[in-house]
Order: C-alpha cells, then structure tokens, then sequence
C-alpha cells in the first residue's frame, strides 16, 4: 500500500511531470528521493502560505457580520457632484 501511495502522489503532485509507469519502474533510491523532494517543496508552499495569511494589516472584502467593507481610499474620496440637465 505505502508503494501505491507514493507512486500516487509523486504522479498527482508532479503536475504532469511524471506518468505510473514511469515512477514505478524508477529504482527505490531514486522514487524515494523524488517523493522527499516534492514533499519538501509542497510543505514549504503551505508554510509561506500560512505565513502570508497572518500578515499584520490583513483585511478583507467582507467582515465576520457580512457587511462589504469599503477600501480606504473610496472613503477617503471626495463624493462625486452629479450634474443637473434642467
């Protein structure tokens, strides 16, 4: 099972980089090596992602009340005059 397992995901997270046949005829160090590598770049993608969401000054479109909050500079703007045609 743990040789399925790793064939899936070196094939799935390869991004079209690698095909079954491929990573199964592969030698052991190598397979290994290759699913390390993934794993490696994979966990450290989730790391920065993780880091970027906890950024000081976060906001977002919309609050936990629902209400669509607007961007500062929309509030800091003047309010447009609209003209008459009369």
């Amino acid at each position: 099972m743990n040789l399925f397992t790793q064939i899936h995901e070196i094939v799935f997270h390869g991004k079209g980089g690698y095909n079954w046949n491929t990573v199964y005829s592969m030698p052991i160090w190598l397979r290994k090596f290759t699913f390390h590598k993934i794993n490696e770049f994979y966990s450290e993608e989730s790391k920065a992602a993780e880091q970027a969401g906890q950024g000081k000054g976060k906001t977002t479109a919309v609050d936990s009340s629902g209400k669509v909050n607007t961007p500062a500079f929309v509030q800091a703007s003047k309010p447009f005059n609209k003209m008459s045609y009369k």
